[in-house]
């Protein structure tokens, strides 16, 4: 069976680490007998070098062409890059942000998970560790201040701005769903994260989040607040499974949770809709200080390839299989640069890729 796969490379090291995932999927294709067909989607700065737009209505149509998304990073440096000067909505971002509104793309989940392996890199202490730790974090991505009225203008003779933070109810209570249904083939517990003793749309979070978890009588149910989750995290990440919370305290929370596994170039993240169809991208950015460098780490793009496999394209099979190559380089002693350790095997870029894919390929 073919199965469509939209691609974008992005910018810094985003062409790198998806040229990487493709290696891992095609060596997958190979063993389970599959045929992947990739079509081409401009984005981000990429795309606004040679359209003048971070997005256009025809990358859109060509998305939902697909099965599936798998995308790199966008953006660049951000005080030299010329995209920075730009008004905000013509910036790489903006187009990030238009295809998951375009497509629909209401849930983001992001794993953090510590690989055994990878101990040394974790930067809490052992007694904190102790087992490990592996948990979800499930952020509304469609609304929220990202998406809420924005403006800049003079009052009283000075420069004021003001971001909109609003939430509908159906907009809460779709992602509550998907965080609940997530715990249900986990280990069953929410720990719903707000600012509800101070803000309206966390205190609407809260009762919306409680009326759904009324379905769910398996599923044990906490509320944190954000400034109290951000410290737990490093406190005690084992006492988390899934993280349900908004657009805003989801990205910070998400990228404070991939640190604490040890690097975030092994995080993987998904993007999803009502159905099948989803993006999938690395947790981290584009990092262009060291693009071109055959030294980016591409395990979090093979990892989000995984992810799409298994959640896009019931592929599951062929995505234990990445998982499980995944797990065996690094209990070789291979590292990228990020992740190195005294007595391991550094490897470039591409030829991590090299070994995740020969390892897929051996079974």
């Amino acid at each position: 069976m073919s199965y469509k796969i939209g691609i974008i490379r992005g910018d810094g090291i985003g062409p790198e680490i998806i040229s990487e995932a493709q290696k891992v999927l095609e060596a997958a294709a190979v063993r389970f007998g599959l045929e992947f067909e990739y079509t081409e989607i401009l984005m981000g700065g990429a795309s606004i070098d040679v359209t003048g737009l971070p997005l256009t209505d025809e990358a859109i149509e060509a998305a939902e062409g697909c099965d599936a998304v798998l995308m790199g990073s966008i953006g660049g440096n951000t005080s030299t890059s010329p995209w920075y000067k730009l008004p905000p909505d013509k910036r790489p971002e903006a187009g990030l942000l238009k295809l998951r509104k375009s497509l629909g793309l209401f849930a983001n989940m992001r794993p953090a998970y510590l690989y055994d392996q990878l101990r040394e890199a974790c930067p809490l202490r052992d007694e904190i560790i102790g087992d490990g730790f592996d948990l979800v974090v499930m952020r509304e991505l469609t609304g929220g201040l990202y998406f809420g009225e924005r403006k800049t203008f003079e009052e009283e003779g000075l420069r004021k701005a003001v971001d909109t933070l609003s939430y509908r109810e159906d907009e809460i209570r779709r992602i509550a769903i998907r965080g609940f249904d997530i715990a249900m083939k986990r280990r069953k517990k929410v720990t719903s994260v707000d600012k509800a003793n101070v803000l309206d749309s966390s205190r609407l979070w809260r009762q919306v989040v409680n009326e759904v978890a009324q379905d769910y009588p398996e599923v044990e149910l906490e509320h944190m607040l954000v400034d109290n989750c951000a410290m737990q995290l490093v406190r005690d990440p084992r006492q988390f499974d899934v993280i349900l919370t908004e657009n805003m305290f989801g990205d910070i929370l998400s990228d404070e949770a991939s640190m604490v596994t040890g690097s975030i170039g092994m995080l993987s993240s998904a993007s999803l809709r009502e159905g099948s169809f989803g993006l999938y991208e690395p947790s981290h950015g584009s990092a262009p200080d060291i693009a071109g460098k055959n030294i980016a780490n591409p395990i979090a793009t093979i990892l989000s390839a995984s992810m799409m496999l298994r959640y896009s394209l019931n592929l599951d099979q062929a995505a234990d299989a990445i998982d499980a190559a995944v797990e065996k380089v690094l209990a070789d002693g291979y590292r990228t640069l990020d992740i190195m350790s005294d007595g391991m095997t550094r490897l470039g870029t591409c030829e991590m890729g090299d070994r995740i894919a020969e390892c897929i390929q051996l079974g």
